[in-house]
This record gives structure tokens, C-alpha cells and sequence, in this order.
């Protein structure tokens, strides 16, 4: 997995952070990594922007920002009204297959969703993932709606042939409410692909010293990290007393000494 794409159902949703987590963890197994921004929107010349938070989060990396446009707008737009050259998905393959060949690990950041378009003929994210044949990681919310739009991801990767890794919660609640609970378990059902991490709410605003000591401990072995989804749900459901459907294991403590009748999502 020389390439790994990136890219959230929406956006604001946790996508830098858990790309910078990615890296973190890769970089503590002594891998080489890059990072990729193909397309910076919102940040005017000289301000810091995606790829400059991956290094102060996770360190040594080599990150390459292939444009930036200063209106926080889709690329495509963003470009258009900044009367600049837009990116196309050719030149995100052709840079992020180059990086490939002087590092371990690629990590390409989308920009919102991955239909987002990134120039005037409708490119996006899908199709430098299929030029290049990478698999996708999907970073989706945690609670009401983030299911129908990640029914819709797995829906545009699949049309296109393309893989999905997983699916990364990108900002976990400290007090998760029931939709987020019971999402833990239809999350894999609509994305058709396992849950992979979940990483805490806030994880941004740690120091870079603990973030990387604890990026590992919110991903899955498949990204190098030792979180499992299993337990993890096994600690939501045991701290709320509610059971998500399709998760095993017997009912957790009652209050009340009724143990028996769960109540399920």
C-alpha cells in the first residue's frame, strides 16, 4: 500500500487530523512518509495550511502541496475565481506516484468529499485514486447523518472500481450520544468496509509529543495502529448500557440487577 487516498464524506470533519495520525504511526515504525495535498483552498500565500499541521502533529514527513487558492471553495471553483490553473487528478497521480518511489508510505489528503471537483471538466479525487489504482480511506463523523454519506462514498467507490480500506471516525465525542454508539456498528454495514480507528474529539489541540505517543492506540492494526473496533464498542456500549445491533458478547451491567434484556439499537 504505497499510496493510500485520503478523503472525508464532507468536510471539517477530522480529515487532516486523522491523516496526520496515519503518518504519526507510520513514522513511528520507521517508515518513510510523504504527504500530499493536492489542492489547498481557504489559505492565503504564507499561511499555514493542511499539510504544515501533519508536520507539527506528526513530524518528519515530506509534504507537497501541489496549489493553493485563497477563497475557502471547492478546487475547481476556488481556481476559477482566483484566475489560476486548476489541479487535475493526472497531475495528483503523476506527483503522488513519483513520491512513491522515494518513500514508504503516500498519504493523499482529498479536499472535502471525494466528488469534490478539482477542475473545470469535473476530475476529482476518484479518478487520481483510480489512475492510480491506490485504495481509499474514508474519515466520517461520528453521529446522526454520517451514514447516509457514507452509503453514498461506498456507492461512488464501488461504480468506479474503486477500493475502500475503511472507514476512520474522525473526531470521537467524549460523551458519544446514541446515534454515535449505534453508528460503531452500522458504519462497516454501509461502508462495506471495516471500521479502522476512531480518533478522540480534540485530538488536534494535543502536543505533537502526545499526539504521536498516542495515534497508534486510535487506529487499527491495517494502519498500523493496535485499536480494535470490537472492544472499543465493547467500552461504549459497558459505559451507556446500551447494546448496538450486531455487536456479541453478553448484555452489560443493569442498575436495576436486569441483566437480561438489553436494549438494543
Amino acid at each position: 500500500m504505497p499510496v493510500l487516498i485520503v478523503s472525508g464524506t464532507g468536510t471539517e470533519i477530522g480529515k487532516t487530523v486523522v491523516t496526520a495520525a496515519v503518518a504519526a504511526t507510520a513514522l513511528a515504525r520507521g517508515l518513510d512518509v510523504a504527504v500530499l495535498k493536492p489542492a489547498q483552498t481557504g489559505v492565503r500565500s504564507g499561511e499555514p495550511g493542511d499539510v504544515d499541521e501533519v508536520i507539527r502533529l506528526a513530524g518528519g514527513v515530506t509534504t507537497v502541496e501541489l496549489a493553493r487558492f485563497p477563497e475557502p471553495l471547492a478546487p475547481a471553483t476556488a481556481a476559477r475565481r482566483a484566475g489560476a490553473p486548476p489541479v487535475r487528478p493526472h497531475e495528483i497521480a503523476e506527483r503522488a506516484g513519483k513520491l512513491a518511489t522515494e518513500h514508504d508510505l503516500v498519504l493523499v489528503e482529498g479536499a472535502g468529499g471525494l466528488l469534490v471537483r478539482f477542475d473545470e471538466e469535473g476530475g476529482t479525487l476518484a479518478d487520481a485514486a483510480r489512475l492510480l489504482g491506490a485504495p481509499v480511506l474514508v474519515v466520517a463523523p461520528a453521529g446522526l447523518g454520517t451514514l447516509n454519506t457514507t452509503a453514498l462514498t461506498a456507492e461512488a467507490l464501488r461504480t468506479r472500481g474503486l477500493a475502500a480500506l475503511g472507514v476512520v471516525i474522525g473526531s470521537w465525542p467524549a460523551v458519544p450520544d446514541l446515534a454515535a454508539r449505534c453508528n460503531l456498528a452500522d458504519l462497516p454495514d454501509v461502508a462495506g468496509a471495516p471500521l479502522l480507528g476512531a480518533v478522540p474529539h480534540g485530538a488536534g489541540a494535543l502536543t505533537p509529543a502526545r499526539f504521536r505517543a498516542s495515534a497508534a492506540g486510535w487506529l487499527a492494526p491495517a494502519l498500523g495502529g493496535g485499536w480494535d473496533a470490537s472492544r472499543f464498542t465493547a467500552d461504549a456500549v459497558s459505559a451507556t448500557g446500551r447494546v448496538p445491533r450486531g455487536v456479541a458478547g453478553r448484555a452489560p451491567h443493569r442498575p436495576n440487577g436486569d441483566a437480561t434484556r438489553p436494549m438494543i439499537c
